[in-house]
């Protein structure tokens, strides 16, 4: 019984031993990779910086971290503003709101076109809150006073209604702009 027991040792021994050379290889595999992508990576920075005007590098100021994280920042935005754009630019499919239609209606009627796309538990109380008020406006105030108002209440209106559009479009149904985002139910 001791062969044996010796025998299942020495096989436990080599198979060990089999598991850390092939760790060790793999772990030398996997930094003689990284190594020359960071040598990759020095070697397009370097021949970017021998591209680079010297005029252009006078102008830049060199913050290191900083300068990379404003990059990326602004990469990031365009990206944000390429998918943006792409979206505004493609038609509406079949049970889809459009954009267009939505800041139209909300810039020549105010909330009310908020009905067109929005969730109606903003739509309908800014609908009714706008429509009191322009009664209020045309009773009480004389037509001059109340056009400087609509200059600036109309276009955020047409902006909220093109918000609603995209926001039907995207999560499929009426969502809310405004309040609690974690007191709405879902669809709502």
């Amino acid at each position: 019984m001791a062969d044996d027991d010796r025998a299942v040792l020495d096989k436990l021994a080599a198979l060990d031993a089999e598991v850390k050379a092939e760790a060790d290889a793999h772990r030398a595999r996997k930094e003689a990779a990284l190594a020359k992508l960071r040598a990759q990576k020095a070697a397009e920075q370097a021949e970017r910086a021998a591209h680079t005007k010297p005029a252009q590098t006078a102008l830049v100021p060199t913050r290191g971290k900083k300068q990379v994280d404003d990059l990326g920042s602004a990469l990031e935005l365009a990206g944000k503003a390429n998918q943006v754009k792409q979206e505004l630019a493609r038609k509406p499919g079949k049970g889809e709101k459009s954009w267009i239609k939505s800041g139209i209606a909300s810039m020549a009627l105010g909330p009310v076109g908020w009905l067109y796309a929005g969730s109606f538990r903003e739509a309908v109380p800014a609908a009714a809150a706008w429509l009191a008020l322009l009664a209020l406006a045309s009773k009480i105030l004389p037509t001059l006073l109340v056009m400087p108002a609509l200059l600036v209440v109309l276009p955020l209106s047409a902006i909220a209604g093109i918000v609603y559009a995209l926001q039907y479009n995207r999560h499929g149904g009426r969502q809310r702009l405004f309040g609690d985002e974690k007191k709405q139910l879902p669809g709502k």
